[in-house]
């Protein structure tokens, strides 16, 4: 089962989400906490590029006499939120176990090396695997449905990892904080991003409806959006 996924971000009125860019400076960072909160996601969700933003670690051994079967492993399954971080080949070395308090669970793939999993048992940090070499966006969430329990999943960045949900048809709402602010630079960070490669790959929404708007602290708006989503195509037998 599916949980629904909220895209949750944070933009100037051009769509960038760099904050650091915009002028004049805004004060997103506290408004999208709070929208957060009142989200009440089971768990959240971003890419490895966000989540190294996160890490505190410098390196994990490269090398273990042991060796661990590809199959989930969790330090934690009662939390009341998880952060969930995309690093299909174990780029990340996290030096903690949690952020903010929520367990961290890392997606990898199968090709991510023994030392790199006995660094993530070693500080506890949960994992599970989503594809050979590459990760499943779909099996992604059915596993968090199935193995955490969660059915309400907040999709918070950065663009690449939106953009892919999006592409892959699996983004059911979104919440965006307009703010008052403005980058202007070409090639700058938005909510939703593509690689060159996948540029032509249009995402499935066939419709976008506004279910609410409302005016928040220092001039934002945030608006709330259902997208609907073409159904799957069926697979070729």
């Amino acid at each position: 089962m599916k949980p629904h996924v909220i895209c949750l971000m944070a933009c100037g009125v051009d769509g960038r989400t760099l904050q650091s860019r915009w002028r004049p400076k805004s004060a997103a960072g506290d408004q999208f906490e709070r929208v957060h909160d009142e989200l009440g996601g089971d768990a959240w969700l971003i890419g490895r590029v966000t989540g190294q933003e996160f890490a505190k670690g410098k390196a994990y051994p490269v090398s273990t006499r042991e060796t661990f079967p590809r199959e989930s492993w969790f330090a934690w399954r009662d939390a009341k939120a998880y952060g969930v971080v995309l690093d299909a080949h174990g780029k990340i070395v996290w030096g903690r176990s949690d952020i903010g308090g929520d367990p961290i669970v890392v997606v990898l793939s199968e090709t991510v090396p023994d030392a790199h999993l006995a660094g993530l048992r070693s500080e506890g940090v949960s994992y599970f695997f989503a594809g050979k070499s590459e990760l499943d966006l779909a099996l992604t969430l059915e596993i968090l449905n199935r193995e955490l329990g969660v059915k309400r999943l907040l999709l918070e960045g950065g663009g690449g990892a939106n953009g892919a949900f999006l592409r892959a048809g699996l983004v059911d709402e979104l919440n965006l904080i307009v703010c008052p602010a403005v980058d202007g630079a070409k090639g700058a960070p938005s909510v939703f991003d593509s690689t060159e490669a996948e540029a032509d790959r249009r995402a499935p929404v066939t419709a976008m409806t506004l279910e609410s708007s409302r005016p928040i602290e220092g001039g934002a708006m945030l608006l709330r959006y259902r997208i609907q989503n073409a159904p799957p195509r069926p697979t070729d037998a």
